[in-house]
């Protein structure tokens, strides 16, 4: 296969990372890419939020299938353009990509399909705000109800903060979202679907806060870890069973069947898994954890996934052991982040390239999430310290990240309720 991958993250250099490694896999091509990306495919330049251009450069590369990573081309019906042309594509429609573009959509697919979520409310005036305000608390969970990339959500105990978040929202014109909080632990599952055919992949469990401890703003995930020591056994089996399945079915009930990656976040409270939120693409930087223990060959699932025949593939095959991500963030993310500083040590192994570029032959950080570095070992320890271990050898003027990705579940200090 000739396999183009759309996007310019870590997602995405995990991604190309396993479709090398796949035998049917002969030909990469990756648009836009970043520095690190350009070492594993050839680069094109694209306009990724366009039907047309993407198409355009499909056919012309003779791709046998489109990947596309981020999920704003998936919303804005990018996958739809890319299948009228005929060409394979591993990710959903506009229509159902709306599960993670309308926060306001995927609660009613929830409700029509019987799934544990939040109790929530939309807010589209500032004259409704204060009295919505008041049906919430004492943790108020306010999102913006489109696409935020992660950072449009705030879970406070303050009123006053939540109030002034949403208001910022509203005032630039953004529908505002509040929830009821969830308790427990959360989880990343991310399953392959192709219509109601659900295959699930390991689950993960992502940092979203910017600091130790869960401290600071929330960002686009400062690590993540797989598998996760703290769930049960027959938890994802549950999962899918009573919310990724029941969800599918719905989707195709109304004429937006899902093709592609679908991504449950879910709390695991003391009643059983209920949605955060819903994405319609692989999430990162779980899929860099993910992906470094998958041993059945990517290419061939999402190539499966893609032309509606993943229910014939057998089941899928792990290697042993953990997987943990770290993500080095520029100074300042996630407000404005510094960029155009040299990067020592991108080049190391487990090193994937998200913000970076390279100017007069030098690799530089262009954004703010720039480098998600993975360790593996026989266990969480193991693998944490083999993360660290190489973000050691790493350089990056300002840069920050997590010393505490996975450390709750090696010290044993997550628990599930009984329930």
């Amino acid at each position: 296969m000739r396999v183009l991958v759309i996007g310019s993250g870590a997602r995405e250099h995990a991604l190309l990372l396993a479709l090398k490694a796949d035998p049917s896999v002969d030909t990469l091509f990756v648009a836009p890419g970043n520095a690190g990306t350009a070492k594993l495919a050839e680069q094109h330049a694209v306009d990724v939020a366009s039907g047309e251009a993407v198409t355009a450069l499909a056919k012309k590369l003779e791709a046998d299938l489109v990947v596309i990573g981020p999920e704003v081309p998936l919303v804005l019906g990018v996958a739809d353009a890319l299948r009228e042309a005929g060409i394979a594509t591993f990710g959903p429609s506009a229509d159902a990509a709306r599960i993670e573009g309308s926060k306001a959509f995927a609660k009613d697919v929830m409700a029509a399909a019987g799934v544990r979520t939040a109790h929530s409310e939309i807010v589209d005036s500032p004259a409704l705000l204060d009295a919505a305000l008041d049906r919430f608390g004492p943790h108020w969970v306010v999102k913006d109800d489109g696409l935020a990339a992660g950072k449009g959500v705030v879970v406070t105990t303050d009123r006053l903060v939540a109030r002034d978040h949403a208001a910022e929202l509203l005032e630039n014109g953004h529908p505002v979202l509040l929830e009821s909080f969830l308790d427990g632990p959360e989880v990343s599952l991310f399953c392959l679907v192709d219509g109601e055919t659900v295959v699930p992949l390991l689950p993960a469990q992502d940092h979203k806060r910017v600091g130790d401890g869960d401290t600071g703003p929330n960002t686009g995930g400062m690590g993540a870890y797989t598998p996760l020591p703290w769930l049960p056994a027959d938890a994802v089996d549950e999962i899918v069973r009573d919310v990724v399945k029941p969800v599918a079915a719905e989707l195709v009930e109304r004429g937006s069947g899902f093709s592609g990656l679908l991504y449950a976040g879910l709390a695991m409270g003391a009643d059983g898994p209920a949605v955060v939120e819903f994405n319609c693409r692989f999430g990162d930087p779980e899929t860099q954890a993910v992906l470094a223990l998958l041993k059945t060959p990517i290419g061939t699932l999402l190539n499966a996934t893609a032309t509606g025949t993943l229910a014939s593939l057998p089941a899928l095959e792990w290697a042993d052991g953990a997987a943990v991500t770290v993500v080095i963030a520029a100074e300042n993310y996630p407000g404005r982040p510094r960029t155009g500083d040299e990067i020592l040590g991108s080049d190391g192994a487990g090193v994937l390239h998200a913000g970076t570029a390279v100017e007069d032959g030098v690799v530089v950080s262009a954004g703010g999430r720039v480098l998600s570095v993975v360790g593996t070992g026989f266990d969480l320890t193991a693998a944490r310290d083999d993360a660290y271990s190489r973000i050691a050898g790493i350089r990056l003027p300002g840069s920050h990240f997590r010393t505490d990705i996975g450390l709750a579940a090696v010290e044993g200090r997550i628990s599930l309720d009984v329930r």
